[in-house]
């Protein structure tokens, strides 16, 4: 964390400096925004506590309900989610408060009694290790708290107007704020009443019900549903073994459960199996009553009991996997011809069932797509086409996992006697680890994701997948370290300069390509306003292949340790080395030959280059770059506090 650089710091430095439209932001919801998103639901609120970072730039975001969420529908966190909430400032304090899933317990007909469940396997949740980062569970609503503080303590001040309900929208393609919003006032003094928001760009995150997605005439296609579950989230007195154990629970009845520990020590979610839904049922399964629930989880637990002491949250839900085919405004006939205005994000564009734990972690990576792209956009840094990207790239990824989770949902619904082998359900949960925990997304090639024609050397670093971190030495302090989770969600793209075997300070590859970085006209740096810091725009760090004492800090190239700050302070913290005990040139099949490694501000690899590939790696953010891009104000606020 960098602070002090522009005076001392003498409170929380989680707290930036309030800058842009964040000093003096008007608690009234303007007449024109920039950016206008609605539903607070996670990809909502991560999109706008992106955009939070970008203090030129007016979002607003909008929620019918009064004020925060109390208790969410979700829970599941995967390990990509934990990542990106490292990049947000609050992985350490989430996993502290969140039940932390480690294993697996598989519970199946007791072959002497079918009428009794008995354990049948246990499976580790991520036997290949694929994350440094856990696989947890916590309420939805404490996911949006977090990322709400972020929002709040960023430079634009960003916090939800509650009591706003979306009636309706109109793209008119005239003016500077080209889409007309109309709001329901649901709460306050003038509760009932409409009023216009008029906006550059609208970002529906409004649920499975999005009224977003009806006005740009984006449907739902897809599966009924024929399956319902009954879903509680209860405090129960049990003599079952397992209760704080995740479980997937078959008995002999015909029924099934998925059981899931809840944060807190006490609080479990149970998913229990209510069967096929009949063709002329219409609904009446959701008349389910929690009483019929713990009737139906008792059934199935048997031998052992569940008294239910209290009910946080229950509810009846029917699986069906819809998808929409676009994500934004924009028809098919249309494509090429103007860049879209209205985006949809999360549940308003795909559905699917609760039980691979997948809905608030896709959401979310939603909402970082659409968010650094709309910030650059608005900023002048990148042209409107890129906007174009973030449908083309988002759908593919819910079309993965609506596939995926038809597969689990249908394993999760059958009956032990239709398994031609019995351990089909665990082999599929732990042979498929790597998609529910969100690493399997790879994005096609396209202006922001290059072709892998180098891919041969970083072949732990996928073109188009995320940044797998692995540990290194920060060379300044000696203090090991995860060289990811040196990344913040500010909007930056990361250029990592793995270096050649040669010292720093020696003539050769690194050497020349710090010149050319620092210096050429088409280096991705020349783009960056003369009013702000050097590394403003691009995060440019060198990893040398030498442990710490074998790197002389001083030798090192000027443009990996920039001056920042109104007293031109120089940053030494972009400077690694090998850590001896795992080195990362091993771990990600790093060319000893020295690489550049091009990662998005969504931490997904962008382009992997040699290092003498000057050329071709300012090609390639030349595509990225507007053409007309206005000078940053150089106005921050305090020099002396961050506090605001």
């Amino acid at each position: 964390m960098q602070f002090h650089h522009h005076g001392y710091v003498s409170g929380d430095p989680r707290v930036e400096p309030a800058a842009g439209v964040g000093i003096n932001r008007p608690t009234e919801l303007p007449d024109e925004v920039d950016v206008l998103i609605v539903g607070t639901g996670p990809a909502g609120m991560l999109t706008a506590a992106q955009l939070a970072q970008f203090p030129d730039i007016t979002t607003r975001i909008v929620e019918r309900r009064p004020g925060r969420l109390a208790i969410g529908q979700a829970d599941g966190i995967q390990a990509r989610s934990v990542e990106t909430f490292q990049a947000f400032g609050f992985a350490e304090r989430i996993i502290a408060e969140a039940y932390r899933i480690t294993e697996m317990a598989f519970w199946k007909p007791d072959p002497a009694d079918h009428s009794k469940i008995v354990r049948s396997a246990r499976a580790v949740d991520d036997p290949a290790g694929i994350s440094e980062f856990p696989h947890l569970i916590v309420n939805q609503a404490r996911v949006l708290d977090y990322f709400a503080e972020f929002a709040a303590n960023s430079p634009a001040r960003l916090k939800p107007d509650y009591g706003y309900e979306f009636v309706g929208l109109t793209v008119t393609g005239e003016g500077e704020y080209p889409v007309e919003v109309t709001l329901l006032h649901t709460a306050g003094p003038l509760e009932g009443q409409e009023r216009m928001v008029r906006a550059k760009y609208v970002v529906g995150a409004d649920g499975a019900r999005s009224k977003v997605r009806e006005s740009i005439g984006c449907h739902l296609a897809g599966d009924q549903a024929n399956h319902a579950w009954g879903v509680m989230d209860v405090l129960a007195v049990t003599d079952f073994p397992d209760i704080r154990t995740k479980c997937a629970i078959q008995s002999g009845s015909g029924g099934s459960i998925l059981l899931i520990p809840r944060e807190g020590g006490h609080l479990f979610r149970m998913y229990v199996d209510l069967g096929e839904v009949a063709p002329d049922d219409h609904g009446a399964v959701r008349k389910t009553t929690i009483e019929q629930i713990i009737a139906k989880a008792n059934d199935i637990l048997h031998p052992y009991t569940l008294d239910v002491r209290n009910v946080a949250w229950h509810s009846v839900y029917e699986v069906g996997h819809r998808l929409t085919d676009r994500f934004d405004d924009v028809l098919p006939e249309e494509r090429g011809t103007r860049t879209p205005r209205v985006f949809i994000t999360g549940d308003a564009c795909h559905t699917h069932s609760a039980k691979a734990g997948q809905g608030m972690n896709v959401s979310m990576q939603d909402g970082f797509n659409i968010g650094w792209k709309l910030g650059h956009v608005l900023e002048g840094r990148s042209p409107e086409s890129l906007l174009d990207t973030y449908s083309d790239e988002r759908q593919v990824v819910a079309k993965n996992l609506i596939d995926f989770d038809k597969e689990w949902s249908t394993l999760m619904a059958k009956k032990p006697e239709e398994f031609k082998d019995p351990t089909e359900l665990e082999t599929f949960y732990t042979s498929t680890a790597e998609f529910p925990a969100g690493f399997m997304t790879q994005y096609a090639p396209s202006m922001v994701v290059a072709e892998a024609a180098h891919q041969v050397l970083a072949t732990g670093f996928p073109v188009g997948k995320r940044f797998k971190s692995a540990p290194v030495q920060r060379v300044c302090d000696t203090n090991p370290m995860h060289l990811g989770h040196h990344a913040k969600a500010d909007g930056r793209w990361r250029i990592y300069v793995f270096a050649d075997a040669a010292p720093a300070g020696v003539a050769g590859p690194v050497a020349d390509f710090a010149e050319w970085l620092a210096s050429a006209s088409d280096s991705p740096l020349a783009a960056t306003p003369s009013s702000l810091d050097r590394d403003a725009w691009f995060d440019v760090k060198v990893i040398y292949q030498q442990d710490h004492t074998g790197v002389d800090i001083n030798a090192v190239p000027a443009v990996f340790k920039p001056t920042v700050g109104p007293f031109k302070l120089t940053y030494l913290e972009k400077v690694f080395a090998t850590d001896p005990g795992n080195d990362i040139f091993d771990a990600r099949g790093l060319s000893r030959d020295g690489v550049i490694v091009v990662v998005r501000p969504d931490q997904y690899v962008a382009n992997v280059l040699p290092l003498t590939a000057t050329a071709e790696l300012g090609e390639f953010f030349a595509g990225l770059h507007s053409t007309a891009r206005p000078e940053a104000a150089p106005a921050q606020a305090s020099l002396v506090s961050n506090q605001a």
